[in-house]
């Protein structure tokens, strides 16, 4: 049986107030890094990962060596874990994008797996890259407990996946910062384990 240990991220600037990040490649914040910190002593304490892989994206990387650091593995970037491609909303607030592009961002928060962002991806572009990364860990670590660092819409994905429902149901699961995820694979399955907890967080959120 695989583990799979799904984090995001700690606290970046974007959260809130809320922009659309995708590939810009944020620092974690002050915040961000005592997550990732709190983060790795919870996993280091619970589990005995035995690889841990993570966005190549600087606040993934990073909460993935504060993670790496305490469980003695090196973490590997994995592109196909990087965040969804905004195309032209990058760098935008919700509200600056809805004056250019009123349809399309009322159809992203209603029905997301019908939304085409302008210039970046589809929801089933990066369900298709980020399953292949999940289903690539669990045939090379068919015995052992991994850790995955991604971003909101990567473990959104990832868990609609895993739970075999349809990206409509993107929204419905919330991924905190730092928040972990866990999951097993076995028999050619996957179980859903715990979704979003963040106890670990509860001092400084």
């Amino acid at each position: 049986m695989t583990k799979i240990i799904l984090t995001r991220h700690g606290h970046v600037e974007g959260i809130v107030p809320e922009r659309f990040r995708g590939r810009l490649d944020f620092a974690l914040t002050a915040t961000g890094k005592r997550q990732a910190e709190l983060t790795a002593r919870r996993i280091a304490s619970t589990w005995d990962p035995t690889a841990i892989y993570t966005s190549p994206l600087r606040r993934c990387t990073a909460t993935g060596a504060a993670i790496g650091d305490l469980v003695g593995v090196k973490p590997r970037p994995d592109p196909r874990l990087s965040d969804i491609d905004y195309g032209a909303w990058q760098g935008l607030t919700p509200d600056d994008a809805r004056l250019r592009w009123p349809e399309e961002i009322e159809l992203w928060y209603r029905a997301p797996h019908l939304a085409s962002i302008p210039e970046g991806e589809t929801l089933q572009l990066l369900l298709a890259r980020t399953a292949a990364a999940i289903n690539e860990v669990v045939r090379l670590h068919p015995k052992d407990i991994v850790v995955l660092v991604g971003h909101d819409s990567v473990n959104r994905v990832l868990l609609t996946y895993a739970l075999d429902l349809p990206l409509s149901h993107y929204w419905r699961l919330k991924q905190e910062p730092c928040a972990i995820s866990e999951l097993s694979f076995d028999d050619g399955l996957f179980t859903v384990e715990t979704i979003n907890d963040a106890w670990h967080l509860k001092d400084i959120r």
